[in-house]
């Protein structure tokens, strides 16, 4: 399975990430869990982007975009992932799109996350807490990681949806009824796990 999943910071993404790519098979890249062990490895690709992350802001296209193709050059990844977070710009999923195209294996679905702002800040106060995360502690940056959410990935969410890859998924709810959801809608457009 080729799939991308899109939706605010703390919607379920990495969660449902990592149970698809265990259903599915193929690695599951976290762009945020990317950047933070470049930062940490202090590739040069990670040192810019931990100064973006560190502000709340998105990291631009381009540094991204060598991030997760490096990433999808990797044996684990070469033919089946689930991407959380990325593409978060249309320049980004065009250079997904290309990416794909070249290696003949197009992208099979794109879900996009759907949540209330409050459950939102309900959920990203406690990932602060059990996970030390000090971007979701800063009240001004994860509200700026909103607005860029709003104002950057849009477009994308159209973008698929003009390409007939959107899936709506309603991230409300425990983790086990948002899996059967998602399973439930890959399956109504026959895709299954193997």
């Amino acid at each position: 399975m080729r799939m991308v999943l899109m939706g605010p910071p703390g919607a379920g993404k990495g969660t449902q990430g990592k149970r698809l790519a265990a259903e599915f098979g193929g690695a599951h890249i976290a762009t945020g869990d990317l950047f933070r062990s470049n930062a940490e490895r202090q590739t040069e690709l990670g040192r810019v982007a931990r100064e973006y992350m560190d502000r709340g802001e998105l990291v631009p296209d381009d540094i991204v975009i060598a991030m997760v193709t490096e990433r999808l050059a990797e044996p684990d990844a070469a033919e089946e992932f689930v991407l959380d977070g990325f593409p978060r710009t249309v320049p980004q999923a065009e250079a997904l799109d290309r990416r794909l195209a070249e290696l003949g294996l197009p992208l099979q679905a794109a879900l996009n996350f759907e949540i209330t702002k409050d459950e939102l800040l309900r959920r990203l106060a406690a990932r602060a807490k059990r996970e030390d995360r000090a971007e979701d502690e800063d009240e001004d940056a994860i509200q700026r990681r909103l607005e860029s959410f709003v104002n950057d990935t849009r477009p994308v969410v159209d973008y698929y949806d003009r390409r007939g890859q959107l899936i709506h998924v309603d991230a409300m709810g425990q983790v086990d009824e948002v899996t059967k959801r998602i399973l439930d809608e890959l399956a109504a457009r026959g895709l299954s796990p193997r």
